[in-house]
């Protein structure tokens, strides 16, 4: 079978790089119900305090530990993990996978910082910072400090070049095209100097825009060395919109930016939790559907988009 064979490839080139994911959460699904796991993104972003308050430092650890092992029965090597780091759920979470990225030599666990809460508070800002030298990699939400994200980009990059970082992004997670994030962040990433050092996670709302518009943002990403990371599955759940767009899909753009010469790779997004119930965390499935989706059929590009463009994206 042809999924075979790009799997044994796959294992042959290093095994699967799961870009971007959020195992601290992992298997936390049934502290939701059926409907909470239903709600709009922002509504899940205050839902997720709930774990952050009961978990216990050993919880966190565990469910890290079994999130790794599930991973490696995937195939993965290598899975970069966003880790909440915010007054509600305070040190216990970064900590416990800290310990784990050094008890483990089986997998390599990449850390970042997820700042559901923002950076521009100054409890927040403070525990970030106390944490940046110990993280592979500066994580951020800009969209969770409001209309004040250029100051939160502003913060993020002055981390990640005090500490030599790369700087991962959540952008246009709405898939909408009120949304301009991904220009935003490719402007900053040259006004700061980080060119080559920056990726922006999801970037779903860029296809919502005229072609015009997104032919000049590929131009300013090429300039910006902007990198881009897609989690396939994590955005089929999209709910229908009235307002008029181009007709797409509600991915990342992969083919387009893989058309602009620029560097993609995949990752997982959230496993089995409020917001991705059903979602066991395997990196073939998330390529398959990108796949399908943008009818890559050669598997050369398929390899790259598993294992070296993850590698390069994790500054790996």
């Amino acid at each position: 079978m042809k999924i075979e064979s790009l799997r044994f490839k796959i294992a042959y080139s290093g095994g699967f790089i799961n870009s971007h994911s959020h195992i601290d959460r992992f298997r936390t699904d049934s502290q939701f119900s059926s409907e909470e796991t239903k709600e709009f993104l922002h509504q899940k972003w205050k839902l997720v305090d709930r774990v952050k308050k009961t978990s216990t430092f050993k919880d966190y650890k565990q469910r890290i530990n079994d999130a790794l092992d599930s991973q490696m029965g995937f195939g993965v090597s290598t899975i970069c993990s966003f880790i909440d780091i915010d007054p509600i759920v305070s040190q216990k979470a970064i900590i416990a996978a800290r310990e784990v990225r050094e008890e483990r030599e089986d997998i390599k666990l990449v850390l970042a910082c997820q700042t559901l809460k923002g950076v521009l508070d100054p409890q927040s800002a403070m525990m970030i910072r106390n944490h940046a030298p110990f993280l592979d990699i500066i994580g951020s939400l800009p969209s969770a400090d409001g209309d004040k994200r250029s100051e939160h980009i502003d913060f993020v990059m002055n981390l990640a070049k005090q500490y030599n970082k790369m700087l991962h992004v959540h952008v246009d997670q709405l898939n909408c095209p009120s949304e301009k994030e991904t220009e935003l962040l490719a402007r900053k990433t040259i006004e700061h100097g980080m060119e080559g050092k920056v990726v922006a996670v999801h970037s779903l709302s860029l296809a919502s825009h005229p072609k015009a518009y997104r032919d000049e943002v590929y131009k300013i990403c090429k300039d910006a060395g902007l990198m881009f990371i897609s989690c396939p599955s994590a955005w089929l759940d999209h709910q229908r919109k009235e307002e008029l767009q181009p007709w797409h899909n509600s991915l990342t753009p992969v083919d387009e930016i893989l058309e602009n010469d620029l560097i993609v790779a995949i990752g997982t997004d959230n496993i089995e939790d409020v917001y991705k119930p059903y979602c066991d965390g395997d990196p073939m499935f998330e390529l398959r559907i990108l796949l399908e989706a943008f009818k890559i059929y050669d598997d050369t590009t398929l390899i790259k988009l598993a294992t070296t463009n993850g590698r390069k994206v994790l500054g790996l």
